[in-house]
């Protein structure tokens, strides 16, 4: 069901109607100008500096009520989806949307029935908005750790799905140790390769991409893939020699990348997985 229907049926047709002029309009910015993430025109508004008080009393509403499900970071949680991203919540500007759907509920997918005053949903919704795009504002709840998973199911996962070409005795040892930061350390296996700049810890020595190219009556080249595309392949190969082939419907062009495991393994991960995995390699000091 389309997000549109979803709320329709959800809210009643006059709330939501309220809901998408608001979101049409951009937000008011400095020159006059809506913004997502201070960049262009958008849906994602840009609102002035919440009152502090109110911050204050939304937040400990937020965290006694809502946290649990929805994340402490109002990202989403186990059972909750995030917030942020809400429709409801990008239109509503001072309560006026989130309060319906608070009192109403969706005991069908597993959110009570609050009662809030008028006041407290007001606050709460000042807290929502304080939040910014790129996550830097002075509401956000940090978790104190995103090592929430079970060690013991990430340790059986990683015998049945990794261990023919990872070892927590070879390659992995220390691997918590050498990457601290657990984030990265989580996303140093979701996407291995992926973490440069600033910060990131020195890269792992991965063997790129190898190409073997086969032209109509020659012998095979092959060598470290430089660029491909639908109509040049480019390689280095062993000897340091630079190649480049036109691709024809009669070339052959054989691609082997040592992490095309990894990305195919990625469409098949569950959160579940993601945070069990995670706290495992997180033991291995």
């Amino acid at each position: 069901m389309r997000s549109s229907a979803f709320l329709f049926l959800l809210l009643g047709p006059a709330v939501v109607a309220a809901g998408v002029r608001a979101q049409q309009a951009p937000a008011p910015t400095e020159g006059g100008r809506g913004r997502i993430g201070g960049a262009g025109i958008g849906a994602y508004p840009v609102r002035p500096p919440g009152d502090p008080a109110a911050i204050e009393r939304g937040t400990a509403l937020y965290k006694s009520n809502c946290g649990f499900c929805h994340g402490q970071d109002a990202r989403g949680g186990d059972s909750g989806p995030s917030l942020l991203r809400s429709a409801v919540v990008l239109a509503d500007q001072q309560g006026e949307l989130i309060g319906p759907l608070l009192q109403q509920g969706r005991e069908d997918r597993g959110m009570p029935k609050f009662g809030f005053t008028p006041d407290q949903t007001a606050d709460l919704a000042v807290f929502l908005h304080s939040f910014g795009v790129a996550g830097y504002d002075p509401s956000r709840q940090k978790p104190p750790t995103i090592v929430v998973g079970n060690a013991k199911a990430g340790e059986a996962y990683f015998n049945r799905t990794c261990a023919s070409c990872h070892s927590t005795a070879g390659d992995l040892q220390g691997l918590a140790t050498r990457i601290a930061d657990e984030r990265m350390l989580q996303q140093s296996w979701l996407m291995p390769g992926s973490l440069t700049g600033r910060g990131a810890p020195a890269p792992a020595r991965a063997r790129p991409p190898t190409v073997t190219v086969t032209e109509p009556g020659q012998a095979p080249v092959s060598g470290a893939l430089g660029r491909i595309d639908d109509f040049v392949v480019s390689i280095t190969t062993a000897g340091g020699e630079y190649r480049s082939f036109r691709i024809t419907p009669r070339t052959k062009v054989e691609v082997n990348d040592p992490l095309a495991p990894h990305k195919e393994l990625l469409r098949t991960y569950t959160d579940a997985d993601i945070h069990n995995v995670t706290a495992f390699l997180a033991t291995l000091k």
